[in-house]
């Protein structure tokens, strides 16, 4: 027999402690910073009142869940990275090996459309001539890696992802990372090649594990995207696909900043830093990220479109992403002179000025102290000064405690959350919506343990909070590009101190400010700051910048000491009357009424309740309603009705019209423009208002089911909504007999109970 267990969100859902409402005040809110660049409107939200979208909100709720159980079995680590789009590499070598056949990928054909849909597009002239080729039928002997894999495997070809390759050449110095991004075992030898290939990227807080085949886009004979310098060695073209593939396509990788790259090859999170406000101790920082393994990109900004990869005077290229990979100070003349090494993923055209590649500064260095110091291959040093006058930005990637495999470097501590915004539900928009900001998910942070730096004047807790949405990239196709995002961080209230099932509502946030916030709201995929604030309890809110825009994102917390970070929400479960009306205290006006209504049979059937309801409705201009559906009637009887005939006695329709008259108080208390119908953060506050108390995903369903694409509710939605609710918490208490925070069913149980 199958047997389904349903549970509570978790033993704390048995909570009986209450959010209490905080009392109405007016003072100003505080304006949040400027958006960035304005992101593109979100498609439109279709709200067909039909049982098909019922059933989408219902498998992206089970697809959910799915997942967390999945990540909470200890899936989606690197060691045990969940298979893109369920392929198995090892299994499907092995098939393709037994056959003799190299494997051909169907989820990314070697078609035009994964090549692009716009520059790459199928008609653009930098795709004509485009064929697809295996590594065996461009060269005569192909090989994977040859002698490691190192920073002249990655040279540019004709896509704009020169920030791509550039966090790739930073990937080259640190073999235990790159030994997580490209699984071994894999090659051109006998007995082990099958034209497939698989790497491994970190992915809004997974790991995931794609495969490919490892035909490759090439012209005239010459791969037309990255490529090694050696010609016959193929590990960065292919993990440039398998990540193009994870994208959605080429096309898409194009543009970008080095810091995307770095957390998708180590999990790790991301600092900019402006060159021009660095730091005094920027060295001593690089130097210390370096040695602890950190990846770190660098760029000159440019001032116009026209500036893009403009090669300066000196050999630099503007718009361009590089990597930083050493810094050392050698006896210079006397003194000590820093320098930092640069590497330009095009493995070609260097720094000409001091320190570059055969220079008279050299010459005064003791041959012990020259590193590297070689001809035109990408690579060159300049002294720091230089390097803070010539570049604009540094990008910083500090890697989790599970990439470093050694205990000299300092581990932070880390937390990861995934969210969701939702129109109408959890998409609050930034501060300056102050009606719907507080709608946003809401995390937690508890700070306790002050940093030890001995020389620091500020003392505090050190910790950097990283947003980034998901999954943007692969939407390009269908227009869609990244949202304006940030976040705000504000001292949680002394009387929820050491609470979890807490979500603060607008009054709070109308009167209080902001204790911290990011540093600007920026159509980024990821917007990370560094904070360090005195021990407490801090509550981060992370918005897009307009309201009401679908997004899904990831939420992630380093602290420098170990710090708890926990979702916030509101506790599911509902604080009901026993509203009842005994058969024998029915007035007897009510009873002729009924007698009336019901016909010879004396009851009422769900068809014979739409259609009393609805004549009843009709005369008001108070509310707007399109009908009670056949379907909301049948909610009703289904709970009103104890007898189990699928109709409504005199009891039974007397408490039913009893609720009806509630919640028709309530939905009008909460039309607060006197509109005739609720927008969906009104239906939030009238569902607590009826006494049921719910969370973000909950609101995120019932927004979905039950709003219309004007984010309104209408009054015939809302009494099936609250009906409904009211069904399934009784439904599960009467089963719940002891109160224990679950159920069991067998199979033919859940079918039944998921069909009223």
């Amino acid at each position: 027999m199958m047997s389904l267990t349903w549970r509570r969100p978790s033993p704390a859902g048995r909570s009986r402690i209450h959010c209490p409402r905080l009392s109405e005040q007016t003072a100003a809110l505080h304006p949040s910073p400027a958006a960035g660049r304005q992101s593109p409107r979100p498609p439109t939200h279709q709200t067909a009142r039909t049982g098909r979208k019922r059933t989408c909100t219902m498998a992206g709720v089970a697809s959910t869940l799915a997942k967390k159980r999945a990540l909470a079995a200890g899936f989606g680590t690197n060691a045990n990275a969940s298979k893109y789009l369920n392929q198995d590499f090892e299994s499907l070598r092995s098939e393709c090996l037994s056959r003799g056949s190299l494997f051909t990928d169907s989820t990314f054909p070697a078609e035009p459309a994964s090549l692009g849909f716009n520059e790459l597009g199928p008609r653009s002239s930098k795709t004509r001539g485009v064929q697809w080729k295996r590594p065996g039928e461009l060269v005569s002997s192909p090989e994977f890696i040859v002698g490691g894999a190192s920073r002249t495997d990655i040279c540019q070809g004709g896509l704009g992802d020169c920030w791509l390759l550039a966090a790739i050449a930073s990937l080259t110095l640190n073999e235990d990372v790159m030994a997580r991004v490209v699984p071994a075992g894999q090659g051109f030898g006998r007995g082990e090649y099958a034209g497939i290939f698989h790497f491994q990227f970190w992915q809004f807080g997974e790991w995931v594990d794609v495969v490919i085949d490892d035909r490759l886009p090439a012209k005239d004979g010459e791969l037309l995207f990255v490529h090694s310098a050696e010609g016959s060695e193929f590990w960065s073209a292919l993990l440039e696909k398998a990540y193009a593939k994870v994208n959605g396509c080429y096309e898409a990788l194009s543009g970008g900043s080095t810091t995307e790259g770095f957390e998708d090859f180590t999990g790790g999170i991301a600092e900019n830093y402006d060159l021009k406000k660095a730091p005094s101790n920027l060295f001593q920082i690089i130097r210390k990220a370096l040695a602890s393994g950190a990846l770190l990109g660098c760029s000159i900004d440019i001032t116009s479109q026209a500036d893009s990869e403009a090669i300066t005077n000196q050999k630099l290229v503007k718009g361009h992403a590089y990597s930083l990979t050493g810094a050392i100070e050698v006896n210079y003349r006397g003194r000590k002179e820093k320098l930092v090494r640069v590497r330009n993923p095009w493995g070609t055209v260097e720094w000409t000025g001091a320190w570059s590649d055969n220079s008279s500064e050299w010459n005064s260095v003791d041959v012990s102290e020259r590193d590297n110091v070689k001809a035109d291959d990408g690579e060159f040093w300049m002294s720091f000064s230089d390097f803070t006058r010539h570049y604009h930005r540094l990008e910083l990637c500090t890697l989790t405690p599970d990439t470093l495999t050694t205990d000299d470097v300092k581990h932070w501590s880390v937390s990861n959350y995934d969210g969701a915004w939702r129109k109408g539900s959890t998409a609050g928009g930034c501060r300056n919506n102050p009606y719907t900001f507080w709608m946003n998910p809401q995390f937690k942070i508890k700070l306790e343990e002050e940093d030890d730096d001995p020389g620091d004047d500020e003392v505090g807790c050190s910790f950097v909070v990283g947003l980034i949405q998901k999954n943007r990239r692969r939407m390009r196709k269908a227009g869609e590009d990244m949202h304006t995002i940030g976040f705000a961080i504000y001292e949680v209230p002394e009387q929820f101190h050491g609470q979890r099932e807490v979500h603060l509502d607008k009054n709070y946030f109308l009167s209080h400010a902001q204790t911290a916030r990011s540093e600007t709201f920026i159509n980024l995929r990821e917007v990370s700051t560094r904070f360090k604030l005195p021990p407490g309890e801090y509550l981060i809110v992370p918005s897009t910048f307009e309201a009401n825009l679908n997004g899904d994102f990831c939420l992630r917390v380093f602290s420098e000491k170990q710090a708890e970070t926990l979702p916030c929400d509101d506790p599911v479960k509902a604080e009901l009357e026993d509203d009842t009306v005994p058969e024998g205290e029915v007035d007897a006006g009510f009873r002729g009424l009924f007698t009336k209504l019901a016909g010879d049979d004396m009851e009422i059937s769900a068809s014979e309740l739409r259609s009393i309801f609805n004549k009843i409705v009709a005369k008001r201009t108070d509310i707007k309603t399109d009908g009670f559906s056949l379907d909301t009637a049948r909610i009703m009887v289904n709970l009103m009705d104890d007898s189990g005939n699928g109709k409504l006695g005199l009891g039974e329709f007397a408490t039913l019209w009893k609720k009806i008259q509630k919640y028709l108080s309530i939905y009008k208390s909460n039309d607060m423009d006197g509109s005739g119908c609720m927008s969906t953060p009104e239906m939030r506050m009238a569902l607590n208002k009826a006494g049921f108390s719910l969370n973000n995903t909950l609101h995120q369903v019932l927004a979905a089911r039950y709003g219309e694409a004007d984010m309104t509710i209408d009054f015939d939605n809302f009494v099936a909504c609250v009906m409904r609710l009211e069904m399934m918490f009784k439904v599960f208490k009467k089963l719940d007999m002891d109160d224990t925070g679950f159920i069991e069913l067998d199979f033919f149980q859940w079918l039944s109970f998921s069909m009223i």
